[in-house]
């Protein structure tokens, strides 16, 4: 695989990054810190970020986080230069950088949200960190850098009794990050004592197995360190304690720990390199180090012992835990690992679609966008393709293989940067639009999961027509947030972004024309005077959370869109008068795929009253979401003006009134 060397990579940072920024009207630093959030948070090593930038006399911060688990406080201070290769990021600047990090840790913990006026999202930012300073059990400081750092390791430290830890990301570090071609930099584990072990001898050459023992406090530890990074190769999200397998594990754990090992199935791991300790005659009789470890199955029970361990404070000493362990040849990992998952028999089982780069939808949408040329819109006649990078890495490695300068720019021309996009990016572009941004609001990956779950249950078909109105999609969530960054959205210009193109496309029974938006590359006047008038009605609703005291974590919730849904806005007439008179029929849009045909009539089946009646239901007993709500209603009123409901809508309406009989409502007789 080609590989783009530094100064290369250095000039594409700052070139991207000026002009996202120009595109955006942020700070070049606001802009490196966001791409940077999104690749760590692609790789599982930090989730819930924000971006907040706070300057004051000895002390400076760029954004913060909390991890998934709550236990995890994380703050960001950002090192942006125009010219990153001119000079180095001394030690001495590293440790200022962090001091200055720590010495915002504590004024927030002394009160300096009473200082900042509430309507700024720092004070959001000082709360929650005075907040978290009570709840965490460690804190992370990171220094981002577009230079390269001469020294990027530094010792722990402590803060009120809480370990702190510094981590570099340099531009050394990114560029590897970058062009590795996996997913995250690997964990690499030590015993110590070895695991006692039994290796089975394999006739395959590329993966041998091994049978061993971990203790359930040392795999506790694990996660604790590492969380969804221990589990990215199994990427189904840990679901607290709510399912019937996570609540056994759990009462197991707490009242008969001695009996795990008999009752739980254990974990099906990976790794990249074994090492072993020998006996006198060289057979291997325990594990010492595991290179590139990952658990592809088994991610409840991890999860589930850390929990009980941190938030139950239960006794881990004698619990211990089964491991089927099969070191895998880096070369054959993305081949052979989603097949050990696919077959292993847990609790429950990850099937292919859940390796998302390889799954056919994914390759179908790259193999279709790298042909389809987007029509010239600066008068040059010349049309360019929209990039889809599948895999990580695959825009940078393109550039590297067109390697004279020259031929650089002619690729960067024809795929300029800011038509970019990722797996993650479409999921954000088609969840938005399907009226989930609260979803998106959970993040990159979380939201990403929920997506390939609609893709996994109603496939759709991918087509050019399909790209296109994709690609529209993104053209339309790029206006939306260029606008929100006009109405000064700050670091919740995300949140504002996704809620407001969902109302629009709630108001709009989703009749925009998108196959306009391909053809001109551009929403036109009459929708951009819509969503600027608009976005600021929906910013006044996400960012006054009615329930929690953080607008990060309101967002997250249905309740949040249940409340921009009931903004009162009404399409204007300019805008009106271009939109279809039909939603677009088109099963890729919503998911739903030629096998469901008879979804429509099976919707027409049911009588329009009991889709209203479901609706209600629903309001009164607070089931289904706000979304699932709607669309119900909406079923309902075409149903009763006698108009045929659309295959995509017909699919998911049928997916809510089950959910619903399955909740406990009774249709009447």
């Amino acid at each position: 695989m080609p590989e783009l060397d530094l100064s290369q990579y250095a000039h594409d940072v700052v070139t991207d990054v000026q002009a996202t920024a120009d595109a955006e009207g942020t700070t070049t630093p606001e802009t490196f810190t966001r791409r940077v959030f999104e690749d760590l948070e692609r790789a599982g090593i930090v989730s819930n970020t924000f971006t907040a930038y706070h300057s004051a006399h000895g002390h400076l911060v760029h954004g913060y986080g909390i991890g998934d688990s709550g236990e995890c406080l994380d703050l960001f201070v950002t090192d942006f230069d125009l010219d990153p290769l001119e000079s180095k990021l001394t030690k001495g600047q590293a440790e200022t950088a962090f001091r200055r990090l720590l010495t915002f840790v504590r004024r927030c913990r002394d009160g300096l949200r009473q200082h900042i006026d509430e309507s700024f999202d720092v004070y959001d930012m000082c709360a929650a960190v005075e907040k978290a300073l009570t709840e965490v059990r460690r804190i992370r400081l990171f220094l981002l850098s577009n230079r390269v750092g001469t020294s990027t390791a530094f010792p722990p430290t402590e803060f009120d009794g809480l370990p702190v830890t510094h981590e570099v990301w340099d531009l050394a570090r990114l560029h590897r990050h970058e062009t590795s071609g996996s997913i995250s930099e690997p964990i690499v584990v030590s015993f110590d004592p070895p695991l006692p072990c039994v290796s089975a001898p394999s006739s395959e050459p590329d993966h041998s197995v091994t049978m061993a023992v971990i203790p359930g406090q040392k795999l506790a530890e694990l996660y604790g360190v590492y969380g969804t990074r221990l589990l990215e190769l199994n990427v189904r999200s840990f679901l607290q304690a709510r399912g019937s397998v996570n609540r056994g594990i759990r009462e197991t754990l707490l009242n008969s720990p001695g009996r795990f090992l008999a009752y739980n199935n254990g974990i099906t791991a990976t790794a990249s390199q074994v090492d072993f300790v020998h006996d006198p005659e060289g057979r291997p009789t325990g594990i010492s180090r595991v290179h590139g470890l990952q658990v592809v199955n088994g991610g409840q029970t991890t999860a589930s012992l850390h929990y009980a361990s941190s938030r139950d404070k239960a006794d881990l000493s004698h619990v211990a835990v089964q491991m089927k362990l099969t070191e895998v040849s880096p070369e054959r990992l993305s081949e052979i690992v989603p097949m050990i998952s696919e077959y292993s028999n847990t609790q429950n089982r990850v099937t292919l679609v859940d390796f998302s780069s390889n799954h056919e939808y994914h390759v179908a949408v790259q193999r279709i966008t790298r042909s389809l040329w987007a029509p010239a819109t600066d008068g040059s006649g010349e049309e360019t393709h929209w990039f889809y990078e599948r895999a990580r890495g695959q825009y940078t490695d393109e550039v590297a293989k067109a390697r004279t300068p020259a031929k650089q720019r002619t690729f960067k021309k024809l795929n300029p940067t800011k038509q970019k996009f990722t797996k993650a990016d479409l999921a954000k572009y088609v969840n938005s639009w399907s009226l989930l941004p609260f979803s998106v609001s959970r993040g990159a990956q979380k939201n990403f999961v929920a997506f390939m779950d609609r893709i996994s249950e109603a496939p759709p078909r991918v087509d050019v027509q399909y790209c296109q109105r994709v690609i529209a999609m993104a053209v339309l969530f790029k206006a939306v947030d260029r606008i929100a960054a006009n109405h000064e959205a700050g670091s919740y210009k995300s949140m504002i972004t996704t809620y407001t193109m969902a109302r629009l496309a709630l108001a709009t029974e989703q009749r925009i024309d998108l196959d306009r938006i391909w053809r001109e590359q551009r929403v036109s006047p009459a929708l951009e005077a819509a969503i600027d008038d608009l976005c600021p009605r929906v910013m006044r609703v996400v960012s006054r959370p009615r329930e929690g005291n953080h607008v990060g974590e309101w967002a997250k919730k249905p309740a949040c869109w249940d409340a921009v849904s009931r903004v009162a806005w009404s399409v204007p007439r300019d805008l009106e008068a271009e939109l279809r008179d039909q939603p677009l029929d088109d099963e890729a849009l919503a998911g739903g795929a030629e096998g469901d045909r008879g979804a429509n009539d099976e919707v027409r089946s049911i009588p329009a009253d009991e889709w209203y009646a479901i609706e209600r239901w629903a309001k009164e007993t607070h089931n289904l979401d706000p979304s699932q709500r709607q669309l119900t209603q909406y079923v309902g009123r075409r149903l009763e003006l006698e108009q045929e409901v659309p295959e995509p809508q017909a699919v998911q309406a049928l997916h809510a009134r089950n959910e619903a009989l399955s909740l406990g409502f009774v249709p009447d007789p």
